[in-house]
């Protein structure tokens, strides 16, 4: 073997396995993650009451309570994205924005959430029952449904309680227009909520 040819082996040698090791380099499968911040913004402001609502943490079907973002394709059936998912929980998301929109009325003197605890007039308790991407509608739509609870504390009974259902059109079938439309869904269920708590409360 001449030396050229030894070279040429030697070089093929090492070349070839690093050619196999990029072939084979994982794909970027990096997950897009997504979050809940709509608050209504032209709630109207009501005359301030000596009284005080403290937010419980919502809660969740255990389908939704996880950051898998959920979605149907047929009936009876859930599924979840692989490369897209909240940021969060839609619980922990949505916690700081019922208390943002109740603070935003101006009804109660304060508004307040775990960790803070204290003596309180009202409190209010949320459940997510339903957030999806439902693309067995046409056009694919994002439903989002909610039921509230609003208790008073000295008798610790729930003295009022409401379920909201919204359903928003996405633009497109698609993870991200189905954030769109959550966002959508979740400012006009917090609407809903406010003018619930204020007209109970009184």
């Amino acid at each position: 073997m001449t030396a050229n040819i030894a070279r040429t082996v030697l070089v093929a040698f090492y070349v070839a396995p690093f050619v196999g090791c990029t072939a084979l380099s994982p794909v970027d499968v990096s997950t897009q993650k997504y979050v809940l911040n709509r608050v209504p913004v032209d709630l109207p402001i009501e005359q301030t009451h000596a009284t005080s609502l403290f937010v419980l943490a919502p809660e969740s079907d255990r389908v939704y309570g996880t950051t898998q973002m959920a979605y149907t394709t047929q009936a009876y059936q859930i599924a979840y994205f692989s490369q897209n998912e909240w940021a969060e929980t839609p619980s922990k998301m949505m916690l700081p924005l019922i208390v943002a929109t109740m603070s935003n009325t101006h009804y109660f003197s304060e508004v307040f959430a775990a960790p803070d605890f204290g003596r309180h007039t009202f409190a209010l308790r949320t459940e997510i029952l339903e957030l999806k991407q439902d693309f067995t509608a046409q056009p694919p739509m994002l439903k989002l449904t909610m039921r509230f609870y609003l208790s008073r504390e000295a008798t610790n009974e729930i003295i009022a309680s409401k379920e909201v259902s919204m359903r928003e059109t996405m633009g497109e079938k698609n993870p991200y227009a189905g954030v769109v439309a959550a966002n959508e869904a979740t400012e006009k269920a917090l609407r809903e909520l406010a003018a619930f708590v204020v007209e109970k409360a009184r």
